[in-house]
């Protein structure tokens, strides 16, 4: 008995020890993940700054010199081999991505696309994301390409959520996902956004919501230079297609703006307007069948 009353005070000291230990551990994680957060901000930056500067044109003219050399190898190929080489398009492992903008009509087009799901066999899942935000940390992004790309049991699968734009080659995918998505007039978008975050929608009518209970107008916001009336805000719908990079976020960015629109014609299928939405269902019903067959007429009559 006197033997285990003797060690009691050795076991707590080690415990002790331990625990301090641990905490060392954790505050040495904690730095090394912010020095590489950082890093990566930086390596951003880097690139942002070389391609205002030019200094990619160089790498860009050795690739189109090197894309016209494969092209004219594959033109002088012998028919047989250009066969077997040729790889045709699977629609059960078709993805689509709807990084959808807030108030431009997506809850009403994703509706759409549950009512399909059974009936044209694919699945629908929506993209959650941290405190709900727009944009993921690198390795999270790493994470979200390699599931979507590995995930067949979901697929065909039609993802949707407020998130900006990921290039799935980027991080090595070879397959990179169908992006579709919907604009609207800015100023009416953040008109729609403004009495949202005071009376909701019917979608989901008892969720409260962040300014519910302000009667403020937004005439009366603007005349008031309010934060969240500030013309900056006209400005959301340009990083959704701009993507992850610091720069996309930063209203007014020439080189957002650029990015944007390069990504939106290089790597979406379709892209809408709210005040269209009819025509916009219509082109991809007819681009998309194997997803989209009956939106057309599910849109314009309901069930």
């Amino acid at each position: 008995m006197t033997m285990g009353l003797r060690s009691l005070p050795q076991t707590k000291a080690t415990l002790f020890i331990i625990m301090v230990f641990l905490f060392i551990a954790i505050i040495s994680v904690e730095v090394q993940i912010r020095d590489l957060q950082d890093n990566v901000r930086k390596l951003e930056n880097k690139v942002i700054k070389m391609e205002r500067n030019g200094d990619f044109n160089m790498v860009k003219r050795r690739t189109l010199k090197r894309t016209n050399k494969e092209s004219f190898v594959e033109a002088h190929r012998p028919s047989s081999v250009k066969e077997s080489n040729q790889k045709f398009f699977d629609t059960r492992d078709l993805v689509i991505i709807y990084n959808r903008v807030p108030k431009t009509g997506s809850t009403s087009f994703t509706n759409i696309a549950y009512d399909l799901c059974v009936e044209n066999e694919f699945n629908v899942l929506h993209i959650n994301t941290t405190r709900n935000m727009h944009v993921m940390a690198l390795a999270d992004q790493m994470r979200f390409v390699v599931n979507i790309t590995n995930w067949t049991a979901r697929k065909p699968a039609f993802y949707h959520g407020h998130l900006g734009f990921i290039d799935f080659t980027r991080f090595g995918s070879i397959q990179q996902p169908i992006y579709i998505n919907l604009i609207r007039q800015p100023l009416e978008r953040l008109v729609s956004y403004f009495y949202f975050l005071r009376y909701g929608d019917d979608y989901r009518p008892n969720m409260r919501r962040t300014k519910q209970g302000d009667k403020m107008t937004f005439d009366e916001c603007v005349s008031k230079e309010m934060p969240e009336c500030l013309p900056e805000k006209l400005w959301m719908q340009i990083p959704f297609f701009c993507g992850h990079f610091q720069e996309c976020w930063n209203p007014g960015s020439e080189w957002a703006l650029q990015q944007a629109k390069y990504n939106l014609v290089t790597n979406y299928l379709v892209v809408g307007l709210t005040e269209e939405m009819e025509d916009f269902i219509a082109v991809l019903e007819a681009t998309v069948p194997s997803m989209f067959t009956g939106a057309l007429e599910l849109y314009q009559h309901g069930k």
